[in-house]
């Protein structure tokens, strides 16, 4: 019979995870704030060229699909981890 305890996930995956739900979480806040200030009328007279604005507007169209990308990688490396542990277990 096979061990079946789970291994702990590794310093980095978790780091990724943390980064994963930190990018998309500050994105989609960045997302509704968009939403709140267009509809208090922050739009208004190029209201959202100027201040932090611009940077809350773009922070969606980048982190979104760098989030995407993380948890790309953090599957890849999961993965590869099991597959490494079940060619460990097998032996």
């Amino acid at each position: 019979m096979t061990n079946q305890t789970p291994h702990a996930a590794s310093r980095l995956e978790r780091i990724l995870a943390y980064m994963v739900a930190g990018v998309v979480g500050l994105s989609i806040l960045a997302f509704l704030a968009v939403i709140i200030g267009t509809a208090a009328g922050a739009g208004a007279d190029n209201g959202f060229g100027q201040g932090v604005w611009p940077a809350v507007l773009a922070l969606p169209l980048f982190g979104l699909p760098l989030g995407f990308v993380l948890i790309i990688v953090l599957m890849v490396m999961s993965g590869m981890r099991r597959a490494r542990e079940a060619r460990q277990n097998k032996e």
